[in-house]
């Protein structure tokens, strides 16, 4: 079976680098038509035409420095703010003097909001004040004294930065938080689907040779002494597990990133994948047929019963569990009766024995103990494939398990996992 790494980004960070380099681009061509507009306002236009020559050459080339926060360098910033604050204190020299005093724009009129826009997206609200304080003071010596469109202008470019700045903070904060919970949920799944194959393997032979070895004494008691030891140590192990860290990625412009292994459906399993990358239903009934015997009796429908792989094999294994519990705590001998039902809108198979039943509050126990049998094996398998189980014990009456997979809620949870 081969393990697939699927590796999320999630990142509300991109789209604004994205969109400030559209701006820029937009704002640049804004700038040199107000230019053309207002030509014969120019005391000295050759001077205009030369500043927006190097306004253009730059916004084009500086393109890929906007495409995300690692591009985008200190040094780059500071270049780029040096080319808005230089057009903005050559305003007075390349424009004529009433232009100025009626309120005219500056040469790189609203591109220089895009330079400290840069710098918010990359370091947050302080880097925006910085760079919003230094465009002011540009404006106000330009003008030689202020105005209220001045103020106006420097308060709406600082304002607007500083809560962009603000938004990418606490976006970044968000999504390590969300990567976090998602690397938390992944590895609690996986340890629960690895608890459930050791607690149906490792662990029941562990109990067995502990049972055995005090049976027969001798040196196999000690054997035995050994092999509950360590059935103890495995079980708090499942029961604690490791929770790995999360990976954040390096390019903060990427937003964090988790990465999920999936284990695909083994192509070589009753309906497993049909080698075209699709999966094919299997029949139920034919998974459950070995359960039957002499002690357990199997009734299911006269058609097909078809179920996903995955769905069907946990299902069957859930199924296996319930048995090995009634043949654990009810007895050799005890009588089991596994009964197939396929409705409309789910299929539920029910477990049923004759055997003495559960203790009220016994499963409780069980689970602080470690023994999680029924919470992993049974209710874990169902619950992963978007189903429930629920057990029914009377005492003296026996215990029943029945087991349910809704098709609507199956059918939902695997396009969402398949989405992810």
């Amino acid at each position: 079976m081969t393990r697939r790494e699927k590796v999320m980004r999630m990142s509300v960070e991109q789209p604004l680098w994205r969109a400030l380099a559209a701006y820029r681009v937009l704002t640049m061509l804004y700038a040199i038509g107000l230019f053309v507009a207002a030509y014969s306002a120019f005391a000295r236009p050759w001077l205009a035409i030369g500043y927006y020559a190097l306004l253009a050459a730059w916004t084009l080339a500086t393109i890929p420095k906007v495409s995300g926060a690692a591009s985008c360098t200190k040094r780059f910033l500071a270049v780029d703010l040096g080319v808005a604050l230089t057009g903005i204190l050559l305003t007075p020299v390349a424009v004529e003097h009433w232009r100025i005093v009626e309120g005219g724009p500056t040469l790189p009129s609203i591109w220089t909001a895009g330079s400290v826009l840069a710098f918010a997206i990359k370091g947050g609200w302080r880097w925006a004040a910085f760079a919003s304080l230094l465009v002011g003071v540009a404006n106000v010596v330009q003008r030689g004294a202020f105005s209220r469109d001045t103020v106006h202008n420097v308060l709406l470019v600082c304002i607007a930065s500083i809560a962009i700045g603000y938004v990418v903070e606490v976006a970044r904060a968000s999504e390590r938080t969300l990567a976090r919970a998602l690397e938390i949920e992944a590895a609690t799944r996986e340890r629960e689907r690895l608890a459930r194959d050791i607690h149906d393997s490792v662990l029941q032979v562990l109990a067995m040779v502990q049972r055995r070895g005090t049976a027969i004494g001798g040196e196999a008691a000690e054997l035995g002494r050994m092999a509950g030891e360590q059935e103890v140590a495995l079980r708090t192990l499942v029961a604690g597990g490791l929770v790995p860290t999360s990976y954040v990625s390096e390019d903060l412009s990427q937003g964090a990133v988790v990465r999920l292994v999936e284990e695909p459906d083994d192509p070589e399993a009753p309906g497993g994948d049909d080698g075209t990358g699709g999966a094919t239903s299997c029949d139920l009934r034919l998974l459950l047929a070995p359960f039957a015997g002499s002690k357990v009796t199997l009734s299911e429908p006269g058609a097909a019963v078809p179920l996903a792989p995955r769905a069907a094999r946990e299902l069957t294994a859930a199924v296996g569990a319930a048995l090995d519990n009634v043949r654990k705590h009810a007895g050799a001998d005890a009588r089991a009766w596994i009964l197939v039902e396929d409705e409309l809108d789910a299929v539920v198979v029910t477990v049923r024995d004759d055997g003495p039943g559960i203790p009220e509050g016994r499963l409780a126990q069980a689970e602080g103990e470690g023994r999680l049998g029924v919470a992993l094996s049974i209710r874990g398998r169902l619950r992963d494939i978007g189903g429930t189980a629920e057990l029914i014990s009377v005492p003296g009456q026996g215990t029943e398990v029945e087991l349910r997979v809704p098709r609507a809620a199956r059918d939902a949870r695997g396009k969402a996992e398949s989405e992810r």
